[in-house]
């Protein structure tokens, strides 16, 4: 999947992009922005008041002292700084509603576009570094848009507004104090400008070693059995030190922020000091404004360091949302709304007509060759050949996994170019080598995606595919939950997806090597529920074991992406040919 890196602008770039799919939620956003920014005004003007009520207790020292005026102006004050609070509420109560369900639509975005992009993207991604985008990216997008975003606001109009005051109050005092700060501001922004980079390689490290976690311990047992421990332990090493140094330069940019503020703030209260009491002593000044502006130069230089932190957030949240975003706008599958849908009589009639492809990744390598095929409605057909003949490629061109290059596929005479892919789908039920359950009871993983199935249904599947007895051994039957505390063997989980493919009652049936995790007398009792189930009903079969498709009604035997021989099993070793010398192979000892 292609990964676009980040250049100057990254952010603007990730704001637009984020401005453009939030829609509804820009409005509460706004408002909570605004708000934001109230509470830092009115914060802002605190010190005003506060310098008045020094100058009045100034005032007083050599006389009485205006308790009525220091108690309106401490009232004012009071309600200031409560209103200010009021405001920074309601401000963090939109934007967690506001993110949140951001948050929940962007998940619901990946999800569905999970369901929606074609299969050849996930041969160029990991599963861990799509679960990462899911999980990491969407969190650490939603914190920063929900703290880092109104610090930013409240931090600039607060900026803004406390540069105004000190003007208003002392100009004298207003340049020292900006002179301060400026040389920290100006470090901030190029600490900013070449700290990016590192954020972007901490998103992109921590996915990769998200994606090899999963793979490394999806094949935990291969890896044990292979003795690839120390291999495995060296590569995860370099992984996790490529993660560790991201990480460690991202965070110690952006440790600097805080402690070159406070230095500045610090270095701020010195200068004001020393102006201000050289102003006083020329009688251009007032112990109020001093006071107001040891306040000012805290507001002033806080919302640099506000800023400064946000940023880095925000960082973050660029590199986030770029990989987000990245993942959104990949290409989908062709809309197929307008097409056919499932026909309400099946008879199973299916048709190869020259078809020829290439998968999307490698254009000039033909996979599939000038392949043709006429199966009858109701004929079983095994698929055999050599590994890398084209098998299990022809069965995804059959559902319409992949588009093909030239050539048509029809069922019933219709091809299935003209069809939806679901309803290509609901003709066929399918079962693989690699099997699958979920988390949930027997009865749930038999019935997935399927309403009204009978108990007595499930019993006759179970029982065809010889689990009956084993499900009836399970602490609560049917209602057993599977998850990692249930022993179940991966025969068993096999033949708990081909009694699936039973209950599920398609039209039509693929399978693929489906009985290769059973033992040999599961595999005849297996065959004979297959058998049963195949009757009347068009099956395609992929088979390695060529004692499995005996009696299939038509045999093709595919090379290098063509079809070479054609026909039952007795025809085919009349011939002599190469399925033959396949079948005596497997049977026959080598004198």
């Amino acid at each position: 999947m292609r990964e676009r890196n980040f250049e100057k602008g990254n952010i603007s770039v990730a704001a637009k992009k984020l401005l453009n799919y939030v829609g509804n939620l820009k409005i509460p956003a706004a408002v909570a922005l605004v708000f934001a920014a109230l509470g830092a005004v009115l914060t802002i003007i605190g010190p005003d008041y506060l310098s008045q009520m020094t100058n009045e207790i100034s005032a007083g020292l050599y006389g009485d002292v205006d308790m009525e005026a220091i108690g309106k102006l401490g009232a004012f004050l009071l309600t200031i700084y409560i209103a200010s609070s009021v405001f920074m509420f309601i401000q963090h109560y939109i934007m967690a509603t506001v993110t949140l369900r951001l948050s929940k639509k962007l998940r619901g975005d990946i999800s569905r576009k999970i369901n929606n992009v074609p299969l050849k993207f996930f041969g160029t991604v990991s599963t861990g570094d799509i679960l990462s985008r899911l999980t990491n990216d969407v969190v650490n997008l939603q914190q920063a848009l929900s703290n880092a975003l109104p610090s930013i606001i409240s931090s600039v109009a607060q900026f803004i507004g406390c540069l105004i005051m000190m003007f208003v109050t002392e100009w004298h005092l207003a340049l020292s104090a900006i002179s301060v700060t400026a040389l920290g501001f100006l470090v901030m922004i190029v600490v900013i400008s070449h700290s990016q980079k590192y954020f972007v390689a901490r998103q992109r490290s921590l996915g990769a070693v998200n994606g090899y976690v999963e793979e490394m311990y999806s094949g935990h047992d291969v890896v044990r059995i292979s003795r690839a421990d120390e291999k495995i332990k060296n590569a995860f090493a370099k992984l996790n030190r490529e993660l560790y140094d991201a990480n460690w330069r991202s965070q110690f940019l952006a440790g600097i922020m805080q402690p070159l503020m406070g230095v500045v703030g610090n270095v701020g209260y010195v200068v004001v000091c020393v102006v201000g009491s050289m102003l006083i002593m020329n009688g251009e000044g007032n112990f109020g404004d001093i006071v107001a502006f040891i306040m000012y130069v805290r507001l002033f230089t806080s919302p640099l360091s506000n800023i400064a932190q946000g940023m880095t957030n925000m960082q973050t949240a660029a590199a986030a949302g770029e990989r987000i975003f990245s993942f959104i706008e990949e290409e989908e599958m062709e809309d197929d709304t307008d097409k056919l849908g499932t026909p309400e009589t099946v008879r199973g009639e299916v048709e190869f007509r020259n078809v020829r492809f290439s998968y999307p990744s490698n254009p000039d390598k033909i996979i599939i060759k000038g392949f043709s095929a006429h199966v009858q409605p109701g004929q079983k057909v095994a698929i055999v050949g050599p590994t890398g003949a084209g098998k299990t490629t022809m069965v995804n061109l059959l559902m319409k996994f992949f588009d093909i290059n030239s050539g048509e596929i029809l069922i019933d005479g219709i091809p299935i170019s003209q069809m939806k892919r679901s309803a290509v789908h609901d003709m066929f039920s399918m079962v693989l080598q690699d099997t699958w359950t979920f988390e949930g009871t027997v009865r749930e993983n038999l019935t997935y995606n399927k309403d009204g199935v009978s108990e007595e249904t499930l019993e006759r599947a179970c029982r065809a595919c010889g689990i009956y007895s084993f499900i009836r051994s399970l602490p609560n039957g049917l209602d057993t939950v599977l998850n990692e505390n249930t022993t179940i063997s991966a025969g068993q989980k096999q033949l708990l997806t081909i009694a699936r493919a039973m209950v599920q009652n398609s039209p039509m049936l693929i399978l693929d090597e489906a009985t290769s995790s059973v033992d040999t007398r599961t595999e005849l009792i297996t065959q004979r529920a297959m058998d049963k189930l195949t009757e009347n009903r068009t099956s395609f079969v992929i088979a390695h074991r060529l004692s499995t498709i005996r009696n299939a009604d038509l045999i093709l035997v595919l090379k290098d992406g063509d079809i070479i021989e054609q026909g039952t099993h007795e025809t085919l070793l009349e011939k002599g040919g190469f399925y033959a010398d396949l079948y005596r192979s497997q049977f026959e000892k080598v004198s």
